[in-house]
């Protein structure tokens, strides 16, 4: 009797090194033998899972986008008022400290998108993924009577989350220039002003 592959798990363990590699060093400088070593695998045994290390990466901010807007789309739908679920997704965008695993992944990430059109379609996947979300509660808000828009819903959206994307990069720098109860007050002042509610 044959045994079952394990190709899967190994494919999840190498993924799972990956993650921490790219969190503890950092992308820059990055090589495959330090997944490998993280991992306690060979390198020629990465290579048999995943061709390269691009390819393991892809892997990795795939898992990681689809993370975080899950996460956030999870937070949302626990709440049934627009306003509180805009509050909720203003506490869910931003990274808890510096140090924030799920955060520092995705903005370390950020710069294979600059060359690789698979990370960048994911970006733009988890871009979009995002303001849709926003969009969907601020039309929500305007159609109840909650929110009375500045701008259009979909402007809006944009806005609150390119806010988090900036902040977010402040907040993960080796020295942050703002905290993060301090980002997302800047936040709910940019959503109470485009909204007409005080959050």
């Amino acid at each position: 009797m044959a045994r079952p592959s394990r190709a899967h798990e190994r494919r999840a363990h190498l993924i799972a090194a990956a993650r921490r590699s790219v969190v503890e060093r950092g992308l820059l400088g990055l090589r495959l033998r330090d997944v490998s070593e993280e991992a306690g695998m060979s390198s020629g045994s990465v290579l048999y899972y995943f061709p390269g290390l691009t390819e393991l990466l892809r892997e990795v901010h795939r898992e990681a986008v689809e993370r975080f807007c899950d996460e956030r789309e999870a937070v949302v739908r626990h709440e049934s008022d627009p306003r509180r679920q805009l509050s909720a997704m203003i506490s869910s965008g931003l990274p808890g400290d510096p140090r924030d695993e799920l955060c520092v992944l995705l903005y370390e990430l950020g710069a294979i998108a600059r060359r690789d059109a698979a990370c960048a379609a994911a970006y733009i996947k988890l871009y979009e993924r995002q303001v849709g979300i926003y969009a969907a509660i601020l039309q929500a808000g305007a159609a109840c009577g909650a929110f009375t828009l500045s701008d259009d819903p979909l402007a809006i959206a944009r806005n609150l989350v390119t806010l988090e994307d900036g902040y977010g990069l402040h907040i993960t720098m080796a020295v942050p220039t703002l905290s993060p109860a301090l980002a997302e007050r800047h936040l709910r002042a940019y959503a109470a002003g485009a909204t007409g509610v005080n959050l």
